[in-house]
């Protein structure tokens, strides 16, 4: 059934506006925009749509489900360009939400499904929670592709979603999952529209944080999260998200300590220091380990310094060493942290 029209001949404003990007996915399209169909949501929804100049057969897929999906109440507006070249995922998603209507906003990508059950419960939530993102576990497919990363998703716990910010592995609920307020998403946004390469999402979600958001999971399943070789996360550099990393923990929780320790005497806690700023550095009063043959060392020296002399930090066993740490070491290997040490949000690969 069509949604009513008001006295200007537009549907009028819906509760929810699902945002969805696409570019070349024609892959995908189908089972996603099913996903969307089959939503069991009772408020009103929108879907928004922005093409990113695909050269596939996405176009029209759009205008397939176009049909299917206002003849069930779900009104669509469709925008997009056809230039040579994409001009990116911040833009685009920018574009589909300046052209949507929702109090609420549903992100989803074009190669992932939404569980029916999914805009529910989030919109319960985010009702709830006017200033925070709000998130969801995921189920992967293929379900062995990132096991490690998947299980980190899924299990932080509600502590964790703010003090693991800084791990490699970017937002603590991930942007296919996220819905909010547009009133916040304005409050916060809009996303970079630097293109290829860009982490708009992470960028987002600091920008969120330092406005005083907060972070709220929904515990179910609530989304199919796809990877493949073709997926956009995979034109972010490490670099680039390692240089955004340091920079926030120098700009949230550095400024706070007159001292702290990196927890790894290893690649990545050297990697962490020489990354520091010389201020942050001169904050740093020792790295710590359990690996004997790093602690045999005794201490680290800067040889890249420019200061003379150059910098030397002791290398303690974990032990003797001081709190706070920056923790620069896999997530699972520090399951036992004894209770006197209170560790600082991890930095570490996850």
């Amino acid at each position: 059934m069509q949604l009513p029209k008001d006295a200007t001949g537009h549907s009028p404003l819906a509760s929810v506006s699902i945002i969805l990007p696409v570019h070349n996915a024609e892959q995908w399209l189908d089972e996603c925009l099913a996903s969307v169909l089959q939503q069991d949501f009772e408020g009103t929804m929108e879907l928004s749509v922005f093409n990113d100049a695909s050269k596939d057969k996405s176009r029209t897929i759009i205008e397939k489900w176009k049909v299917k999906l206002e003849d069930s109440g779900i009104s669509v507006v469709i925008g997009g360009h056809d230039s040579p070249s994409p001009r990116g995922v911040g833009y685009s998603k920018n574009q589909a939400i300046a052209q949507s209507t929702g109090s609420y906003l549903c992100f989803l990508d074009s190669d992932d499904v939404m569980m029916p059950q999914r805009v529910r419960l989030q919109h319960e939530a985010a009702v709830q929670h006017p200033t925070s993102i709000i998130g969801c576990q995921v189920r992967r497919d293929p379900p062995d592709s990132t096991e490690r990363y998947t299980r980190w998703i899924n299990q932080l716990t509600s502590d964790q979603l703010l003090t693991q910010v800084f791990t490699s592995h970017g937002p603590t609920v991930i942007m296919p999952t996220w819905f909010c307020s547009r009133a916040w998403f304005s409050h916060v946004g809009p996303f970079d529209e630097g293109g290829r390469g860009v982490p708009e999402d992470l960028l987002f979600f600091y920008e969120h944080l330092r406005k005083g958001g907060g972070v709220f999971r929904v515990d179910h399943k609530l989304l199919l999260y796809r990877y493949h070789l073709y997926a956009t996360t995979h034109s972010v550099l490490e670099m680039t998200i390692w240089i955004h990393r340091v920079h926030f923990l120098e700009e949230r929780v550095l400024p706070r300590w007159k001292s702290f320790t990196i927890w790894n005497a290893g690649k990545q806690g050297r990697r962490l220091y020489r990354s520091l700023t010389a201020a942050s550095r001169r904050k740093v009063v020792a790295f710590c380990d359990v690996d004997e043959n790093k602690i045999r060392k005794g201490v680290y020296c800067h040889e890249d310094s420019q200061e003379r002399p150059k910098p030397k930090v002791p290398i303690l066993h974990f032990q003797a060493a001081k709190s706070p740490f920056v923790i620069c070491v896999k997530l699972q290997a520090i399951v036992s942290i004894p209770a006197t040490h209170h560790p600082a949000p991890a930095l570490g690969p996850g």
